[in-house]
């Protein structure tokens, strides 16, 4: 059973390993708005919390016969540290599909890495038959009370760094995080304002909260890895429904933008996870303005080549770049003219293309295809109005 006298033990214990990770102000992202920074634990991510507690009480007998989780990465690194720490031997089941990253940093802490076909709810079904196999202990990832009671530290440590927050907005895979983290700010002050979001391609939880009954998918599709889960614990579920006060989704987009925001305007790299909190916030998804407002940053584990792809998406989604395409007339100092249009406007031409070919425009005609570095919406929108004032058809245009 899930107390406070549980959750200020594993405060206690933690002090072995994790860190009290930092609260700190982003004030451009938005005003009043705070950054719980588990991207910067230990192992990258807030999961360490919740597996080492779990597994410091853990009897004799128990660790014995070695421990056995399964996980997407972060809730691996986590086990895989605290096992090696406690002299445990320790088997992770993760799914195929799972950043190279996380697999070999697993590794590399020392545990024991099966890759299992599918999603993290295979890699579930692979560690439940091991640890009916060998008789070993299962650490799961977030439907236990120790593994809550240790992340509802991040709660405690809020509550000290920011007397005053009014809310908390907290990622959901499935619910081990913002179980413990309601738990512990609800209890001792109930008046904050706790949050929830999940990815839109994985809204297990999510669909659970508003039908008031917990609901399992049959599938999931989100690069956000750390919380792409079909099926919300029963435990969390429980504790959620009483503590919680709203949860939304975030589209693949917006979640990318978050990572460029955080990277550009903080100096932090945030996994995909760990970012749709922010996510949240910058797209107005829910009632805080004006609020004192903690977005957890639960994890900043990404694969290099996937953050690559984020960051171009990121840019995408906020008017960064964009392909024009221009009908001209054929004739000398067209290209100079809309050249001065672009750089008066403060953008950059990165690319020109000139179409003579197309069978849909007249024969004195050309396409100009233009790609453009740009701040944000607000200027590529004065762009386009420019041209337009200025006699110049813009024909398409894309991000």
């Amino acid at each position: 059973m899930l107390t406070l006298d549980k959750v200020y033990h594993a405060a206690y214990i933690l002090r072995e390993c994790a860190r009290k990770t930092d609260l700190i102000a982003a004030p451009k992202i938005s005003e009043n708005l705070y950054l719980k920074t588990e991207n910067l634990q230990v192992t990258g991510s807030f999961k360490l919390r919740g597996a080492y507690y779990k597994i410091s009480q853990l009897s004799d007998e128990e660790k014995s016969r070695g421990i056995v989780a399964c996980s997407a990465g972060n809730h691996a690194q986590g086990v895989a540290m605290s096992a090696a720490r406690k002299g445990i031997t320790s088997t992770i089941c993760m799914p195929d599909s799972a950043p190279v990253m996380k697999v070999d940093s697993t590794k590399k802490l020392g545990a024991n890495v099966e890759l299992v076909r599918g999603t993290y709810d295979d890699a579930h079904d692979r560690a439940v038959q091991l640890v009916q196999e060998t008789g070993a202990t299962f650490i799961h990832p977030y439907d236990d009370d120790f593994v809550i009671a240790g992340q509802a530290t991040i709660g405690l440590e809020i509550l000290d760094q920011l007397a005053d927050v009014e809310a908390v907005i907290v990622p959901i895979g499935g619910g081990g995080l913002i179980s413990g983290v309601a738990f512990a700010i609800k209890s001792l002050k109930p008046e904050v304002k706790i949050y929830g979001v999940q990815a839109a391609g994985a809204p297990s939880m999510y669909n659970s909260f508003k039908a008031h009954n917990r609901e399992i998918l049959e599938s999931v599709s989100t690069f956000a890895d750390g919380i792409a889960v079909k099926s919300p614990g029963e435990n969390t579920f429980n504790i959620i429904s009483n503590y919680v006060d709203d949860i939304v989704c975030v589209s693949e987009d917006e979640i990318a933008a978050a990572i460029l925001e955080l990277i550009e305007k903080q100096k932090l790299i945030a996994e995909g996870a760990g970012a749709v909190s922010v996510a949240a916030e910058m797209f107005h998804k829910l009632p805080v303005e004006g609020k004192k407002t903690v977005c957890i940053i639960s994890g900043g584990n990404i694969d290099v080549n996937i953050l690559s792809r984020v960051i171009t998406r990121g840019m995408m989604m906020t008017g960064r770049n964009i392909n024009l395409t221009i009908q001209l007339i054929d004739k000398p100092g067209q290209l100079q003219d809309v050249s001065r249009i672009i750089a008066e406007c403060g953008a950059n031409v990165v690319s020109v293309y000139y179409d003579h070919g197309d069978t849909n425009m007249a024969i004195t005609s050309c396409f100009l295809k233009l790609a453009l570095e740009t701040l944000n919406i607000e200027q590529i929108n004065a762009i386009k109005e420019r041209l337009t004032r200025e006699g110049f058809k813009i024909v398409t245009e894309r991000v």
